[in-house]
């Protein structure tokens, strides 16, 4: 998932609008839209694009993460609505392919033989084998993003490199939670559990549903079990500062530096900038995830067969997620690159972020990349996901203990599923 950032989503959209459009393109030529979520830092490439391509004409469409995925599921249910081409968060894809009725196949247009560019997990994710649903855009291989001063003032290592070795794995990061909130009471280590316990999630292979049939295992699929139990402990202790990521209380935690540390995705990065402004520019650090890997959000451009300009379309996705544009989103956004060939070049891995004490976060989300597996999510991933997100909310507020707000998330999952 990413979040607007940098502008709201109606500014974004007439941006995009105004710079894809030349003079004389509203009497004839292609016209194409384009359906994102957030801010994907497409309008320049846009421009560029209709500079090369004059005839076409592509105006982007900009919402909210829900807004966009509730709609485009009404979209193509009653198949009108849809724009040429729609970003499709991962959690989505495997619904998605399920329903590849309802859109092209890039295999047609040549889309097998861009197989090379990207990392083979991600580009597993958006075929069913034969079919190809999307082609990628980016992808979150996590990080750690610390607050430097904190960690001095509780007398803890603060260079990246130390941290890194301070916690190398959720034990560890846990044990460090008790050192620094046993001298700094006033500050918490980590924002919520729930950021805590996705990261620990998406460092495993499997997560509610089974890879070999999608059967329910989130109940007995230890480590769901083990990242809920030790995030939900984190909480019950008073170590989070039970702030969501995407509220605005998590911006003002950000702002006032009410929290340590944060899993963050290299998407985050400009949240962290926005939120925190120039009074944090320089207290922010990034190090390695403990667990060293795992991936939190990246998406895909597919085309809805309701589209009237398939080709056209494709060939704009294809643009758009081609390396030298991967490259630039990356230099321009810190939009992390889901191809080896962008995310291993020297100038993306050589590339330092100034607000983070000059982080070399090329290099340390390349690394991440690099240990990427599969992470299976499963079709109700979802509709079930959410619930142990809300046991955990309870454990924050006091309302349930870790044993009892478990037990509550695993009964909720099933009943939702029947």
């Amino acid at each position: 998932m990413r979040p607007i950032v940098r502008r709201t989503a109606a500014a974004a959209a007439a941006l995009v609008l105004l710079a894809a459009c030349g003079p004389g393109d509203a009497g004839g030529g292609t016209k194409l839209t384009i359906a994102t979520f957030g801010e994907f830092g497409y309008a320049p490439l846009l421009a560029e694009y209709h500079k090369l391509h004059p005839e076409i004409t592509v105006q982007n469409r900009v919402t909210d993460f829900d807004t966009h995925h509730k709609g485009l599921a009404t979209q193509l249910a009653t198949g009108r609505g849809a724009a040429d081409v729609v970003a499709i968060e991962e959690q989505y894809i495997p619904r998605y392919r399920k329903a590849k009725d309802k859109f092209a196949d890039l295999a047609a247009y040549g889309a097998r033989d861009l197989e090379h560019q990207w990392a083979p997990w991600k580009w597993a994710q958006g075929t069913d084998g034969a079919f190809v649903l999307g082609l990628g855009t980016d992808m979150g291989s996590l990080a750690l993003c610390y607050r430097r001063d904190l960690f001095q003032a509780a007398g803890l290592p603060a260079d990246r490199d130390e941290v890194a070795k301070l916690m190398p794995d959720w034990d560890a990061y846990a044990a460090t939670a008790e050192r620094f909130t046993s001298r700094t009471p006033e500050v918490k280590f980590a924002d919520s559990a729930g950021t805590v316990y996705t990261a620990m999630l998406n460092q495993s292979p499997e997560n509610y549903f089974s890879a070999a049939d999608d059967s329910f295992i989130g109940d007995r699929n230890p480590s769901v079990r083990n990242a809920f139990f030790l995030s939900g402990g984190i909480a019950a202790k008073g170590q989070t500062a039970a702030a969501t990521t995407f509220t605005q209380a998590w911006n003002v935690a950000i702002k006032q530096g009410t929290f340590a540390t944060v899993a963050c995705p290299a998407w985050m990065l400009s949240q962290i900038k926005e939120a925190g402004g120039d009074a944090n520019r320089g207290k922010w650090d990034v190090t390695t995830v403990p667990g060293k890997s795992g991936n939190q959000g990246g998406s895909f451009l597919a085309v809805p067969k309701q589209s009237e300009h398939p080709k056209e379309a494709y060939e704009l996705a294809r643009w758009l997620t081609a390396p030298e544009q991967q490259k630039k989103l990356f230099l321009s956004d810190g939009i992390l690159p889901s191809e080896p060939s962008v995310y291993t070049d020297p100038q993306v891995v050589a590339h330092t972020d100034p607000y983070f004490g000059d982080a070399p976060i090329g290099r340390i989300f390349a690394a991440s990349a690099d240990r990427l597996r599969p992470n299976y999510r499963g079709l109700r991933d979802a509709d079930v996901r959410p619930e142990f997100g809300r046991a955990l909310g309870r454990i924050e507020d006091r309302t349930e203990g870790v044993d009892q707000a478990w037990a509550d998330a695993v009964r909720q999952a099933q009943a939702v599923l029947k």
